[in-house]
């Protein structure tokens, strides 16, 4: 907008159009109109070309309705056709004289082409006016035009069924694969739509997935199956108000899934705050025991330098097979490689980076699945596939980049990490073999 006109951003309304159309009959330029209505000339020229009305025929066209030829007036032509052999009437007073001629050259007034556009104020416009396609500004017309437009701009979709159909084969695989619509628009910016148009599009049914396809919430309060720890002692300087006291920006978060009731197997699960990097561990029993192996089986892999880096403090739930913290807190060659800090009770959600990654974890485990069958190699295929699905947190890049950006491939290969390419991610039971 021009600097000198201080405007109100509003779209134009049927009084300012009916301003415009009087103004034009007077012979007012669009600087002068632009000034009254506080609007840029450039929206007064805009508003004019799109919704000028067009007339043909117009009464007074020199009594000729078919003959729109500049050379009318002079031209001798006759027999211009071909058809009529002896033909003595002129061309010009025959219907199909702009057709046939190769001499035709439209008549057209100067005044259309430049501003103002219309025929309005013109003196030769209602009786002496020889253009038979005239256009004249109807404030009324206008009016209803631009309320057509704008409603038809915000109806159904802008894409063609073609289009639709390209984007739809793209993206229903993937919402049967178990990928969130933000995963699929991250891994796929040639679909061109954002995050809520795609959930749109699903509510809508305009795509073949649909909402039941999306994969399922997390749902709180949940029962709790753990044991919490009796000796209290074990709390002593490792509450949460002593975590919180850190101040940390990153930390490891620890917690345990466990399986359905004809098997004693659980996994234990480790989540890094800053990177989001999900990691998990068979274990067959839910044991003090079992939890101190799953940390000395990675300080062995990872070196007890590394270790520190990965899990240099941890913060966990209540959990009886986390109550020997020093044990845990102590490393195989006697040095502390760990601090433990304990959520408040009833508060899984002060972990609720973890709790989040479980919701992952259980797309492809569902509740009441049995582990009885399943290997750390099938759980090594999960974490891959779960730390391969870009998070917005973290900008659209996964949590395996992330990683491997702040840590260096070395630690994720002691990891057993690997990336798996983003129309391969599947986040449902079919991504391992067995199904209980």
């Amino acid at each position: 907008m021009s600097k000198y006109i201080p405007g109100n951003q509003k779209h134009l309304t049927l009084e300012d159009r009916k301003y415009i159309e009087k103004s034009l009959n007077a012979g007012c330029s669009f600087k002068d109109i632009a000034r009254y209505l506080c609007k840029d000339p450039t929206t007064i020229s805009k508003e004019i070309r799109l919704h000028r009305l067009s007339d043909w025929y117009h009464k007074g066209c020199f009594n000729n309705a078919h003959n729109f030829c500049v050379h009318r007036y002079h031209c001798k032509k006759v027999n211009a056709c071909g058809k009529i052999i002896l033909c003595g009437v002129k061309c010009t007073t025959c219907p199909t004289c702009n057709q046939t001629c190769p001499d035709f050259v439209k008549e057209r007034c100067n005044r259309l082409d430049k501003a103002p556009y219309v025929c309005n104020g013109c003196p030769k416009a209602i009786n002496h006016c020889t253009i038979a396609h005239k256009y004249r500004y109807d404030a009324i017309f206008a009016d209803r035009k631009y309320k057509e437009c704008l409603s038809q701009s915000r109806a159904g979709i802008n894409m063609t069924r073609h289009e639709l159909h390209q984007k739809d084969m793209v993206i229903t695989p993937l919402i049967f694969q178990g990928q969130s619509p933000y995963q699929i628009i991250t891994n796929h910016p040639e679909l061109d739509m954002s995050v809520r148009t795609l959930y749109s599009y699903l509510d809508k049914g305009i795509l073949s997935a649909r909402n039941i396809d999306l994969k399922r919430q997390v749902k709180f309060p949940r029962k709790v199956h753990k044991t919490q720890i009796k000796d209290r002692s074990v709390f002593i300087r490792r509450m949460f108000s002593d975590f919180q006291a850190l101040e940390l920006d990153h930390f490891a978060e620890m917690d345990t899934v466990h399986s359905s009731q004809d098997s004693k197997r659980v996994i234990l699960t480790f989540f890094l705050t800053r990177e989001k990097l999900f990691l998990a561990f068979i274990m067959n029993r839910c044991t003090k025991g079992a939890v101190k192996l799953v940390f000395n089986k990675l300080e062995h892999q990872l070196g007890t330098y590394d270790f520190l880096t990965l899990f240099n403090t941890i913060l966990t739930d209540r959990g009886s097979e986390f109550g020997d913290p020093e044990s845990l807190e102590n490393g195989i060659n006697g040095i502390m490689r760990s601090s433990i800090y304990y959520c408040d009770p009833m508060r899984s959600g002060q972990k609720g980076g973890i709790e989040q990654a479980h919701t992952m974890l259980r797309m492809i485990l569902p509740k009441k699945t049995s582990f009885e069958y399943l290997t750390q190699w099938d759980l090594r295929t999960i974490v891959d596939h779960i730390n391969s699905t870009p998070r917005e947190s973290l900008g659209g890049r996964t949590p395996y980049d992330v990683a491997l950006e702040n840590y260096g491939i070395d630690i994720l290969k002691a990891l057993q990490l690997r990336p798996i390419p983003p129309d391969e991610v599947n986040l449902t039971p079919k991504l391992i073999r067995f199904n209980h």
